[in-house]
């Protein structure tokens, strides 16, 4: 019973998480939109636990949430996104 209501929180945060990437207002800054993707990539982790598969959750935090969305989020900072308004 205990699992299924942890397996239910899990899987409203991985939804929940998602829809922040993309629907404002966390869609509209890229640096929070991939702070959105990584609470989904760590939602994500805690449904392979419970599915005991517990390589996939590490491989999920170690190269998704770890590696992958540190280049994300370096890429974004080096861009230096913001928004101008018109030159006068």
């Amino acid at each position: 019973m205990i699992e299924a209501i942890i397996f239910w929180i899990l899987a409203a945060g991985v939804v929940g998480c998602a829809t922040c990437v993309v629907l404002p207002p966390f869609g509209r800054n890229p640096l929070h939109a991939a702070l959105a993707l990584i609470g989904t990539f760590f939602c994500m982790a805690g449904i392979y636990v419970l599915l005991a598969a517990h390589l996939m959750a590490a491989l999920q935090v170690i190269v998704y949430a770890g590696a992958v969305m540190v280049l994300f989020i370096f890429v974004i900072m080096l861009l230096n996104l913001r928004e101008e308004g018109p030159n006068m």
